[in-house]
C-alpha cells in the first residue's frame, strides 16, 4: 500500500486501536468533530486500558485473534483507514448510558442508528450524546507495527516506509 506523506494520524489507546485494526471498530468515538476525510493512520498509544481488555466482548474479540493485554502492539502505527464520515451522537434519552435508541446524524445530512440489541461495536466505544463517531472503512492492518511517537489531536505522520497490509 503506497501513501503519500504526511498522513494524518490518530493515537487510540489500546485495546481500541487493535480492535480498530482488526476491522471489529468501524467507528472511532471522539468528544470533538473533524472535517478531514481521506487516509488516516492508526497508531496504538502507549496506554493500555487493562480493565478493557477483560471485559466482554473485548477480551472475546481480542482473543479469537491470539491478543490478549500482554502481547498488544503500543507506540506504534498499526492500521491505515479511510476516514469517511463523521457523525454526532444524538440519543433520544440523553442521560441513558445503556439501552434506549442510538442515533448517528451525518455531517453532509442523512442518519442511521440502533435499537434493541447493539452490536459488538456499541460495546467498543462511548456513545454519549453529543459525542461524535468516526467512521473508519478500508482498514488495512500493517503486517508489523511501525514504531512511532503519538501526539494528541489528528496529526501529520511523515513515513518514510511502504505500508505492507496484511494479505500483501
Amino acid at each position: 500500500m503506497e501513501l503519500l506523506t504526511p498522513i494524518k494520524t490518530i493515537t487510540v489507546w489500546q485495546p481500541w486501536a487493535t480492535l480498530i485494526a482488526l476491522q471489529l471498530k468501524l467507528l472511532e468515538t471522539r468528544g470533538w468533530a473533524t472535517k478531514h476525510r481521506g487516509p488516516l493512520a492508526i497508531h496504538a498509544a502507549q496506554k493500555i486500558d487493562r480493565e478493557a481488555c477483560e471485559r466482554e466482548p473485548i477480551k472475546s474479540a481480542l482473543a479469537k485473534y491470539g491478543y490478549t493485554v500482554d502481547n498488544l502492539p503500543t507506540g506504534s502505527i498499526v492500521a491505515i483507514a479511510n476516514l469517511s464520515e463523521c457523525y454526532q451522537i444524538e440519543r433520544p434519552t440523553p442521560e441513558q448510558i445503556d439501552g434506549g435508541p442510538i442515533w448517528l446524524k451525518a455531517s453532509a445530512g442523512g442518519s442511521k442508528g440502533w435499537a434493541g440489541k447493539f452490536p459488538d461495536e456499541y460495546y467498543f466505544g462511548d456513545y454519549s450524546a453529543g459525542r461524535f463517531a468516526w467512521e473508519l472503512t478500508n482498514v488495512q492492518q500493517l503486517k508489523e507495527p511501525i514504531p512511532a511517537k503519538g501526539q494528541q489531536g489528528l496529526w501529520n505522520w511523515n513515513h518514510r516506509h511502504r505500508l505492507p497490509a496484511i494479505g500483501e
